[in-house]
């Protein structure tokens, strides 16, 4: 057989990355949900819809500072009693002059009425006087406290709000699985809302495993490498709406990582393990997790599937709680991909979200790139908006394994178990990583 052929032959064995995570998905849950203030709700999704208690504005109001009237007194046809000559220059050569009978801010609560010919000194907030269906900006005025002289007359209705404009009480603010932003707070307080019931952010442990790790703060050298994996994991975790704890390095010792893990069953909704997912003789993770004791298939399946890079994974749980757990390579790159494609959708499942996914373009691919015979390849990229619609997306250099690139990403390039080869000017799958660049 050939190279190629080889390479086909072992793919052909990986479990297809589709299925393997429709199988990993489906053994998730939702976190049970929680009765939340608003003031604690930010960042979480929305167990169930949220209908309007009241309406939003509670009642008629003035949107401006200026003079609450009746239009019927300051429109171009009248010459009520209120009728002066305007100043020379004057739109209309006339102006209008009303008595100013009192002033009205947004404290203010006691019901009012206007009468013909008079007006209500009014600020932005404040309760509207019965009849009033005008607010005349103060600009537009001589600014008068007894009595004011308006040169200019607004439309009718301009200058206020009505009781409901713009939400009515029964209105559906926002639905299950949304997630609660500032600006959803603000419409829920504003419409009398309180509390939300949400699915609360998943705790996510990080745990990295290897005797040749260490930590943050120096360079590595033969024998010892720095843990880049466990820091990494615990802000991507943080960017995907868990609240993430970084537990540190793990050697290669059983028992110490079988204490470590029952200890976070204790804290965590979602363990993720970093390195150890091979076959090879340091690989303690795999060896351990998916070990049958008492005729009984260990706590974790590792599982060969077709993704490049990093084709080893594992998932399964540990602990009497059954803590769902994730074991992603110790190859940064491979862990980062392998985050983003397995525990990035573990995390959004648990925490109520709806997609999973990130979202995805199809995209002008702007150079040509090969991708390995039976594996689904995620690639550094940068996508970017045509003038004229649609997307562009350019391979970043190293391919997916150099962390420059994953680190100047906005996007990654998705090439299929059956492309071997891309060309320039065909079209691809790009997941959209941050779309702020």
């Amino acid at each position: 057989m050939t190279a190629t052929a080889d390479a086909e032959a072992a793919a052909n064995e990986l479990t297809p990355l589709a299925d393997y995570l429709g199988s990993v998905l489906r053994r998730l849950r939702a976190l049970p949900p929680l009765d939340l203030d608003l003031t604690q709700a930010y960042g979480n999704v929305l167990a169930e819809d949220v209908v309007a208690p009241h309406s939003y504005p509670a009642f008629d109001q003035a949107a401006v500072d200026g003079y609450a009237a009746r239009w019927e007194d300051i429109s171009g046809g009248s010459r009520g009693p209120g009728y002066v000559p305007a100043p020379s220059g004057m739109p209309g050569g006339r102006s209008i002059r009303l008595n100013v009978v009192g002033d009205l801010g947004a404290a203010s609560w006691r019901p009012v009425r206007l009468t013909p010919g008079s007006c209500f000194s009014v600020a932005a907030g404040a309760p509207l006087p019965i009849g009033a269906d005008v607010v005349v900006p103060v600009e537009w005025t001589d600014q008068g406290m007894a009595a004011v002289e308006i040169f200019r007359a607004p439309k009718r209705g301009y200058g206020l709000r009505r009781a409901g404009e713009e939400l009515v009480a029964g209105t559906l603010l926002a639905r299950a699985g949304a997630y609660v932003s500032p600006a959803l707070v603000a419409v829920f307080a504003a419409t009398g809302i309180g509390h939300v019931v949400v699915r609360p952010s998943p705790r996510v442990v990080i745990v990295a495993t290897g005797d040749e790790l260490v930590d943050v703060g120096r360079g590595s050298q033969p024998g010892q490498v720095v843990d880049t994996n466990s820091h990494a994991l615990t802000a991507a975790a943080a960017e995907a709406g868990g609240l993430a704890y970084r537990v540190g390095i793990c050697d290669d010792d059983p028992e110490a990582l079988r204490g470590l893990l029952d200890d976070q069953t204790l804290r965590a909704d979602l363990i993720i393990t970093t390195g150890g997912t091979g076959t090879g003789p340091g690989d303690m993770v795999r060896r351990i997790l998916s070990r049958r004791e008492g005729g009984r298939a260990g706590p974790v399946t590792f599982t060969e599937v077709a993704l490049y890079p990093g084709t080893a994974l594992g998932f399964g749980t540990v602990g009497a709680e059954e803590v769902p757990v994730v074991c992603l390579p110790g190859e940064p790159g491979a862990a980062l991909i392998g985050f983003e494609v397995l525990a990035r959708p573990a995390i959004q499942l648990l925490a109520g979200a709806e997609p999973v996914f990130r979202p995805s373009v199809r995209a002008h691919l702007l150079e040509t790139v090969s991708s390995p015979a039976g594996l689904r390849e995620f690639r550094p990229a940068h996508v970017a908006e045509r003038r004229g619609g649609g997307y562009t997306v350019q391979p970043l250099a190293g391919g997916p394994y150099t962390l420059s690139g994953l680190a100047e990403a906005n996007g990654l390039l998705v090439l299929g178990e059956r492309v071997t080869t891309a060309a320039a000017g065909s079209t691809v799958d790009v997941l959209l990583l941050d779309r702020r660049r």
